[in-house]
């Protein structure tokens, strides 16, 4: 890395708050928006999920375009002329993940300039990895200031709370609702980041990306495979993202991960401390934003540092470095250390 990443400003749309300052003190306050939703799970009961309240019931890639659009306004306000000179990489769901909320970029694309106002061919670039989404954009934000560009904003916007992804995970068993307590909580959620080579709150000193074999769908009855889950992926991937920073486990100050839920994914990061941590003796907090706004995908990376962000800039945070992590269900796994920029006086 020959250019320094910094976190300057951030936005969001969550559902607790409808800006970044709202939705991070809600989630520090631990308030959380769930609410019964409209859809129905296999006990005849409302399911539960954290919809966002928006002014109109849009729906489709229409109410993802209004997510995006609020959460770029609000970064907008921050900074001021940011959207129209920079590149914006855009966290979605994975391709093949049934229901996904945005089956068409490009269509997207167009309707969230028309919304927003930006230029009609904005600099869009899209990464569909799911939740670890936003530590590729990392990277790829890392290599365009490097190269030059400057700023870049990481853009994360999901939702599980469509038909047909409810009705595929209800059928993976995989939603939490009374006759299942280790499933998660549907969700939706946008956020913005921007990203910049001037000195920020918070400046990126660690990126590490691995793959898990052990993924959640590592079953004899999915691909004939039934290994048992020893964390190596994100292990490497914290490894690799604390080797870069320079620092070990026993050091950093405080973690966020994206615990959504399911015991599976609490199990990896476990496994993974255990495996690296070594030496330290006082607590260690862990932040998860899932707590307050269920799972909201690839949105969860962007979440996570604007809140890492919020804690620094008004001075509640545990101290420095943090650790964010994320994994998917097909086993990508991500890790980013984040050191605060300390100014005198």
């Amino acid at each position: 890395m020959t250019q320094h990443l910094h976190i300057q400003a951030a936005g969001m749309v969550t559902c607790v708050g409808l800006d970044a300052a709202s939705s991070c003190a809600a989630m520090r306050g631990r308030l959380d928006g769930f609410a019964e939703t409209r859809f129905m799970g296999p006990d005849g009961e409302w399911l539960i999920g954290g919809a966002v309240p928006l002014p109109r019931n849009w729906i489709g890639v229409k109410r993802m375009a209004h997510l995006a659009a609020g959460a770029l306004s609000d970064l907008r306000s921050q900074a001021p002329g940011a959207l129209e000179t920079a590149p914006i990489l855009i966290c979605l769901a994975e391709e093949d993940r049934p229901g996904r909320p945005i089956p068409d970029p490009a269509a997207f694309a167009r309707l969230l300039a028309e919304i927003i106002g930006l230029p009609a061919q904005p600099r869009l670039q899209i990464i569909a990895h799911g939740r670890p989404s936003g530590f590729v954009a990392l990277d790829r934000a890392r290599r365009l200031i490097a190269a030059g560009e400057d700023p870049v904003i990481i853009l994360g916007l999901d939702s599980y709370l469509t038909a047909q992804t409810i009705a595929h995970y209800l059928g993976e068993n995989r939603i939490l609702c009374p006759g299942n307590a280790n499933g998660f909580i549907p969700g939706e959620a946008a956020a913005a980041v921007l990203c910049t080579a001037a000195a920020g709150p918070l400046r990126l000193t660690g990126l590490g990306l691995a793959r898990e074999v052990a993924h959640i769908y590592n079953r004899a009855d999915k691909d004939g495979l039934d290994l048992p889950l020893r964390g190596d992926g994100m292990t490497r991937a914290y490894q690799l993202a604390m080797d870069q920073a320079e620092v070990e486990l026993a050091h950093v100050e405080y973690r966020i991960s994206d615990h959504i839920g399911e015991q599976y994914f609490f199990k990896e990061t476990t496994l993974a401390g255990l495996r690296l941590e070594r030496g330290r003796k006082p607590f260690q907090d862990q932040w998860s934003p899932t707590e307050s706004l269920g799972n909201i995908g690839s949105a969860v990376v962007p979440v996570m540092l604007a809140r890492a962000l919020a804690a620094e800039t008004r001075a509640y945070a545990p101290g420095s470095p943090v650790l964010i992590s994320a994994s998917g269900d097909d086993g990508a796994c991500g890790a980013a250390v984040l050191h605060a920029v300390r100014r005198a006086g």
